[in-house]
């Protein structure tokens, strides 16, 4: 099965305080079911009145951290997608805080795949990390210089990358 027949029908949640950012995602998942908000207190409201399959957040100008730190709660897996924020140490924060991927908007392109990875992983309880490692540590290698990011942070890193939660 390819990833749009495993997103499609599925609701999401994306929230970006770009509006042509959100537009172009409706585009690329338009065979999902998909909420939009453009602040933190409109994804907020949403999260908990809702039910979503994943969440979609950025993390600069909408408190991304805090509507991760609400998705976990009401077990929603969330996929954290950001240009500003695009570093080592948001990398880290975002796997420490419990998202279950962590995009460029770079690769936007792609976010169906991302989405499916996440949705797979939750179905089969299993890590989503370990796809997110083969699609997208390469190209964080080449964003950060090298695999310094992950030598660094080794061990969390190795944890990260297992396969089952």
């Amino acid at each position: 099965m390819d990833a749009i027949e495993k997103i499609r029908g599925k609701k999401l949640l994306i929230v970006d305080d770009e509006q042509d950012i959100l537009d172009t995602l409706i585009d690329y998942l338009d065979v999902c079911k998909i909420d939009t908000a453009t602040s933190f207190e409109e994804g907020k409201r949403l999260l908990e009145t809702n039910e979503y399959h994943v969440a979609v957040l950025d993390i600069m100008g909408v408190k991304g951290y805090e509507l991760l730190d609400l998705a976990n709660e009401r077990g929603v897996p969330a996929l954290m997608l950001t240009a500003h924020a695009l570093s080592e140490e948001n990398l880290k924060k975002s796997a420490e805080r419990g998202a279950a991927y962590y995009a460029p908007k770079d690769e936007m392109d792609k976010i169906t795949v991302f989405v499916a990875d996440v949705l797979e992983a939750t179905e089969k309880n299993k890590n989503p990390w370990v796809k997110w490692f083969e699609r997208l540590a390469g190209f964080y290698d080449r964003k950060f210089g090298g695999t310094d990011w992950r030598e660094k942070e080794q061990a969390f890193w190795e944890e990260k990358g297992r396969p089952y939660m």
